[in-house]
């Protein structure tokens, strides 16, 4: 199950974080995988002020969304790091890392999740594919969007023939590791959202009894 989120960053934060791109230091993106030989983009240099302005941009809307806290029930959120594509450059199918170093922290990657900022009109090719089982998903998501999906899924980053594909990148580690426990909380606090003030009262509560308790008890 993946979830895309329309606006997660408004139209003046990608004008900011697409000026800082412009400013950001980039680096082989094979510094942060350097034993995949389908992995060829350019990635910022989380060190680099402009990089870190960004991430911190990107961050503090993921932290606010909450979409996103629905769907993934963040406990940690690695910085997102800024990606370029120009032409040629592709990320051949894979798999994220389980675990990523954030200093002397390691997170574990439950949830992954790619911010666009590039308008799609201005790159060919570039989709990010989603492989689900033997069909292909392509998701080519307008500026300010986000698709979140869980880190064990094989995906790709289709080559890009012209122009620059931006993107954002993050993971992360959620208070429920279990994908398929996530999933079932989603969809019942998606009912509670839709159908919750229809119910009787009595019947809401045993609902509410319901999600909290598995929270609890799926929770680490």
């Amino acid at each position: 199950m993946f979830l895309q989120i329309e606006g997660l960053l408004s139209a003046a934060d990608v004008a900011t974080a697409t000026r800082l791109a412009q400013q950001a230091h980039f680096v082989d993106g094979r510094a942060s995988n350097p034993h995949n030989q389908t992995k060829r983009n350019l990635i910022a240099d989380l060190r680099d002020p402009a990089a870190q302005q960004a991430a911190q941009l990107a961050l503090a809307a993921l932290q606010r969304s909450e979409q996103t806290v629905n769907f993934a029930y963040p406990q940690a959120i690695a910085p997102p790091q800024l990606c370029r594509y120009a032409p040629g450059m592709t990320y051949g199918a894979h798999t994220d890392a389980a675990f990523l170093m954030l200093g002397q922290q390691t997170l574990r990657s439950d949830v992954s999740c790619t911010i666009f900022l590039s308008d799609p009109s201005a790159y060919e090719g570039g989709e990010l594919v989603i492989y689900l089982g033997s069909e292909l998903v392509r998701v080519k998501g307008v500026p300010g969007s986000a698709l979140l999906y869980p880190s064990t899924t094989l995906h790709q980053v289709a080559p890009v023939t012209s122009g620059e594909r931006l993107v954002m990148i993050t993971f992360i580690q959620s208070r429920i590791p279990d994908q398929q426990h996530r999933e079932l909380l989603y969809k019942l606090g998606e009912l509670r959202a839709l159908e919750g003030l229809k119910m009787e009262w009595q019947n809401r509560t045993q609902l509410e009894h319901v999600i909290t308790n598995l929270q609890r008890m799926w929770s680490v």
